[in-house]
């Protein structure tokens, strides 16, 4: 089995108990890797050294155009790694090479853009109303950040946090899931290659409440980024909230996938069911919940059962396979007492409903794509995230009550609008309370547009401009010209 160390100070060490855990293929069920198991004496020893790289040394010196010199290095590196990467990515969360392998090939336009980026930061000379001063604004980075990262998308979830980090200045410790932890050890052996400065980045792997609570409340952290469970991201926001940290919170959705009577049916049938079975519907902006007008409801249904039925599983690395396995056995049990719950709560099961037994999923955990119809938007299946490749179709007839509906839920991440009518896309687009709002698409992601929740999905933003503005504090400089001091017990 391959082993995997800490990264720490641009070295690969042991961790301090000297102990490791298991990372299991999701296609074999199996362990085919050794993860070293960090623990809170891991996480100060890899914070002081952050905190020390950010401070003093050849990190805080460079200059802004020498860091953005760094990350189109790093863009390079990952280009020519990206089958590699791609590949550990597939064996530790059993998502499908095709897709794993696109996303690592774009990645190096996440850290082009922020290399590029690195040296537009710019503070405000401000026009005072006060003769005999001059005033001006500094944007300076926070510090050290905390960055945890979810197991679906590892290094796309962790350059969206990564990149612009680094082109702010700030220094960075990873906390990446343990149940996919090697690609991100990988992964940063190249900021090594690049010619990051040691102690810039570092990796303690480990278990959320061993590793991902010690990063969380270590004083020096300045500000936690995490993508997640809404349970856990609540939890990280109270205890940053003691210390005053900073934090940006991705937390997931049950997005809200529109299909009105007047859409091209053929498109919107192709973007529901990659909205759901998709990466197996382990994806945050997952179109869980299918809303379709009455006067197609019927069709709409027919066609999209019939589409998912023909959708190929079995071995993620092979290029024609569509749907592969949940990634984590926890994950696996959720989907299929989720399905229970579904059914107890009298939705009606228009296909799949169990587990997959057939002969090319092997011994992984699969789970056959599921579609229930006859869904209220009460029932806990269009109110709770499954995450795993199950379809709520819910029958409305007008606008107004396809606006009530996608609204009516905590989350607010994605949604998606399928019509022909301009007019509705433009009112659908500025009524519906998500983060993002696709039009007759799905899944579009940019490194130029912004990325975030709104409600119970999360604080802040990743990707584009605003994502940078994350990781840098304002700092206003006030100096006197020539003003008189007058008396001292004033404001002046």
């Amino acid at each position: 089995m391959q082993r995997y160390s800490l990264y720490i100070d641009g070295t690969q060490c042991d961790s301090a108990s000297g102990q490791w855990f298991h990372s299991d293929n999701p296609f074999t069920g199996k362990p085919w890797a050794e993860i070293a198991r960090g623990n809170e004496s891991d996480v100060d020893r890899a914070v002081q050294v952050a905190h020390r790289a950010f401070r003093s040394g050849p990190w805080k010196d460079l200059t802004p155009s020498a860091r953005g010199q760094l990350l189109c290095r790093l863009a390079d590196l990952i280009a020519e790694n990206a089958s590699r990467l791609a590949e550990i990515e597939v064996r530790d969360n059993g998502k499908l090479f095709a897709e794993m392998h696109a996303q690592l090939q774009y990645l190096p336009q996440w850290y082009r853009y922020y290399g590029g980026l690195a040296d537009k930061v710019q503070g405000a000379v401000i026009p005072l109303d006060k003769k005999g001063y001059f005033n001006f604004t500094r944007r300076e980075p926070l510090g050290v950040v905390a960055v945890i990262t979810p197991w679906n998308s590892p290094l796309m979830l962790l350059t969206w946090k990564l990149a612009p980090a680094l082109a702010a200045g700030c220094t960075v410790v990873i906390k990446p899931s343990e149940f996919t932890s090697a690609s991100t050890l990988e992964f940063v052996e190249l900021l090594s290659a690049a010619g990051f400065p040691p102690g810039v980045v570092n990796v303690v792997t480990g278990f959320g409440n061993e590793v991902g609570s010690a990063l969380v409340t270590h004083p020096l952290v300045r500000k936690i980024t995490f993508t997640g469970a809404d349970s856990t991201g609540r939890k990280i926001n109270e205890q940053a909230a003691r210390d005053f940290k900073h934090v940006g919170l991705e937390l997931g959705g049950k997005s809200p996938n529109i299909i009105f009577d007047d859409a091209n049916l053929d498109d919107a049938v192709n973007g529901a069911v990659s909205g759901i079975f998709a990466a197996t519907g382990q994806t945050c902006i997952a179109g869980s919940r299918l809303l379709v007008q009455a006067g197609v409801h019927d069709e709409v249904v027919q066609r999209v059962v019939a589409l998912a039925k023909t959708a190929r599983m079995g071995d993620p690395m092979h290029a024609d396979t569509q749907v592969g396995p949940i990634t984590t056995p926890p994950q696996y049990e959720k989907v299929l007492s989720y399905i229970g719950v579904a059914q107890a709560e009298g939705a009606s099961l228009a296909l799949g409903g169990g587990a997959a037994t057939r002969a090319e999923c092997g011994s992984g955990w699969f789970v056959e794509p599921t579609i229930f119809t006859g869904v209220r938007n009460d029932m806990r299946i269009a109110q709770e995230e499954v995450f795993g490749p199950v379809l709520s179709v819910i029958r409305f007839q007008t606008e107004d009550e396809a606006v009530a509906i996608a609204n009516d839920v905590r989350f607010g991440l994605g949604a998606g609008v399928w019509t022909s009518d301009i007019g509705r896309a433009f009112r659908m687009s500025e009524r519906i309370e998500s983060g993002t709002v696709w039009v007759n698409t799905y899944r579009a992601v940019s490194y130029l547009s912004p990325f975030g929740g709104y409600k119970d999905s999360g604080l802040g933003r990743e990707n584009g401009i605003d994502a940078i503005t994350e990781y840098l504090q304002t700092k206003s400089v006030w100096i006197n010209t020539g003003a008189p001091t007058g008396n001292p017990f004033v404001l002046r």
